[in-house]
């Protein structure tokens, strides 16, 4: 019995002292890996640090550039310098950290040869689990491990604050880029937008196609004559299709600040915004093309125009989503008493924005050219819902989002310059890509100036197309393309060449914009025609001074025309305000006193108390009255025609219509 006791003690014993050991030796695993990942935490906190310091410099700096009237330098300029500063510390005077590498060669035997990279990797590896008083008491076991793809390393000796400085491509178009396209749509002067509707639409849908196969055809040529450079008609085509993106962030804010002639920032703003969403369309249009379309006999012309309507598809299909989001969100915000929690309001209004992007994005559409019309659409319709707080609020947000973004990725073009792994430098082909965009900005505006002149009654001067040559900076969507795939050789060379142009284009040319605005003569100091406002929540105003020799004379009183707009515009606008506004908003005319009799009952539904109320004139805003520049008086005289014939149906709903003129 003793014997028996004694022999399940010894087991006993056994049996903790090894799960002791056991667990002590995972507790010293745990330990371990807690220190690398605090070293990791701590690497990310560094990294993020020096970029929300740089922003907070760049801010700083501005500020003081804007007290002294310094206009040589503007934030983004200023955020590529300390950014290209910052970069060169990171990459040649870091602190070397432990970084551990594992060269995985994979037998023949069980792994197959792939065309593209596997997403994971698995990797199973012997685990120290026990420890003994000699290696043969020591004991292990096999774990597997799971690691995620994220890219090509061609420098596996760099500091580890090089690599974390790098941030994954996809967080530019998932978080970065939304809020710059939507801010431009929902902050969109659409009065005179629409005033310059033509000339937009022609320099950014005809213009970027004409620049695009343009840039892409000289850099083809040229390519030819470098051997050393593989670089095929696809690549040249693609590549011109991102460097055709403009981004004149830098001559707009010049322009805001010298009150530069309201035609002319209209048409450069209205041109970068939609030259973006072509741009990234574009780009997805050739991809598909080499894709699915592409063989080896050479160029198909069948293949090229299914290209073309999966161009044309992909943006009517996102222009629909971004659209149809705007209004959904309008008849959400009008229908319920959601401006009774403003605070509810506001974030349902940014979820259901951002919600388009995604959208678009899952249905391998294009986000950008959705959440671009989603903000033209809120701002026209939603806007005139919201409560005053959220209007302020709303505003505010999506204009700070804008700057910040905008300034980080300025800045992160600097610092991708010195610790990006994947640059490819060739002068030649550097040399030959900036006389490429040369070549194909000049034949976007003063061929496409010249045609739409002739049909034009408010010519496009010169000056005026000299200012459009200069403004085509390139900028964060340009170096977002190029940075989204960098795999093969000739992607490393685009990333590195868009990097380069855009650097010197801000700094140069934005730099530049002050001094060839007082060259070229362009008017400024001209202050806009006022916009209408029914409530006094929100006021603009500007407190920066032009410069004396800047500064033009007053303009005249503005003479309108009855045929001012164009009649696809002036079509879309009585739809837009007699059902529309009525059927999306609390405005006025309501549906009772424009849709026909027949339809009465469903006017009643579809029109609220608000809308019925003598107070409505408080709680509207009708900014797209005069946005849209109505001052057609046989449009005015119409609506006004029409209100009085309809004002009977008005009385069965005990109240009387408000005179639509007032709103004008």
């Amino acid at each position: 019995m003793v014997t028996m006791c004694t022999w399940l003690l010894r087991v006993f014993c056994l049996v903790v002292t090894f799960n002791f050991s056991y667990v002590h030796a995972n507790a010293l695993t745990d330990i371990k890996l807690d220190e690398k990942a605090r070293g990791i935490h701590r690497i990310d906190s560094e990294n993020i640090l020096a970029y929300v310091c740089l922003l907070i410099l760049t801010v700083c700096t501005i500020w003081l550039f804007k007290r002294r009237r310094a206009r040589f330098l503007h934030e983004t300029g200023l955020a590529i310098i300390y950014g290209l500063v910052i970069g060169a510390v990171i990459r040649y005077s870091a602190e070397d950290t432990e970084i551990s590498f594992v060269n995985v060669k994979p037998t023949s035997n069980n792994v197959t040869v792939l065309d593209l990279p596997p997403d994971s990797l698995f990797f199973t590896m012997e685990v120290r689990t026990g420890e003994g008083d000699s290696k043969m008491e020591t004991e292990s076991e096999n774990k597997t491990y799971a690691y995620v793809f994220r890219g090509e390393v061609t420098d596996v000796e760099s500091q580890n604050i090089d690599q974390k400085a790098t941030f994954d491509p996809e967080i530019f178009f998932n978080i970065i880029l939304p809020p710059i396209i939507f801010n431009a749509g929902y902050s969109l002067k659409r009065r005179f937008f629409f005033r310059n509707l033509g000339a937009i639409m022609t320099f950014a849908f005809i213009g970027t196609t004409i620049s695009c196969f343009v840039v892409g055809a000289v850099v083809y040529g040229f390519v030819q004559l470098m051997p050393h450079v593989e670089f095929s008609f696809n690549d040249s085509l693609y590549f011109g299709a991102i460097i055709s993106a403009t981004d004149p962030v830098t001559v707009l804010a010049i322009f805001h600040d010298l009150h530069v002639d309201v035609n002319l920032y209209a048409m450069v703003f209205g041109e970068s915004i939609l030259n973006d969403a072509v741009a990234i369309v574009l780009s997805g249009a050739i991809n598909n093309y080499e894709e699915h379309y592409h063989t080896e006999s050479g160029f198909e012309v069948g293949a090229a125009f299914k290209s073309l309507g999966n161009f044309a598809y992909i943006f009517l299909c996102s222009f629909l989503i971004g659209s149809v989001t705007g209004c959904c969100t309008a008849l959400l915000t009008k229908f319920t008493r959601l401006c009774e929690f403003s605070l509810l309001e506001s974030s349902l209004f940014v979820l259901m924005s951002y919600s388009t992007f995604l959208m678009a994005e899952s249905a391998d559409l294009s986000g950008i050219v959705a959440v671009l019309f989603c903000g033209i659409c809120q701002a026209h319709y939603t806007f005139n819902n919201l409560s005053d707080e959220s209007r302020v609020r709303t505003k505010q947000f999506f204009e700070l989002l804008n700057f910040i973004a905008e300034s980080f990725i300025f800045t992160y073009i600097g610092v991708s310059m010195f610790t990006y792994q994947k640059h490819r430098w060739d002068v030649g082909f550097i040399l030959v890509s900036f006389l490429a965009i040369v070549i194909g900005r000049a034949v976007n505006i003063y061929p496409l100036s010249f045609l739409l002149n002739l049909g034009r009654n408010n010519k496009i001067p010169c000056k005026f197309q000299h200012m459009l040559f200069f403004s085509g900076l390139r900028g964060a969507m340009a170096f977002a393309l190029a940075i989204r795939n960098t795999m093969s050789e000739s992607r490393h060379l685009m990333l590195t060449t868009t990097s380069l142009i855009s650097t010197v284009t801000v700094i140069i040319c934005g730099g530049g914009t002050t001094q060839l605005l007082s060259w070229l003569g362009i008017p400024v100091g001209v202050e806009e025609e006022q916009e209408l406002h029914p409530f006094s929540s929100i006021k603009q105003t500007s407190e920066v001074s032009t410069p004396t020799d800047l500064r033009s004379p007053p303009p005249g009183m503005e003479i309108r025309t009855p045929h001012e707009k164009a009649w696809l515009v002036r079509k879309w606008y009585n739809f837009d305000v007699n059902y529309m506004k009525p059927f999306l908003t609390h405005s006025q005319p309501t549906l009772i006193e424009t849709l026909p009799s027949c339809c009465l009952p469903l006017a009643r539904i579809l029109t609220t108390t608000q809308q019925l109320s003598h107070d409505v004139m408080n709680k509207t805003v009708e900014d797209s009255d005069v946005d849209l520049c109505i001052g057609d008086n046989i449009e005015v005289s119409g609506r006004r025609k029409n209100h009085q014939n309809s004002s009977a149906k008005a009385t069965s709903v005990e109240t009387q219509s408000v005179d639509s003129q007032n709103f004008i």
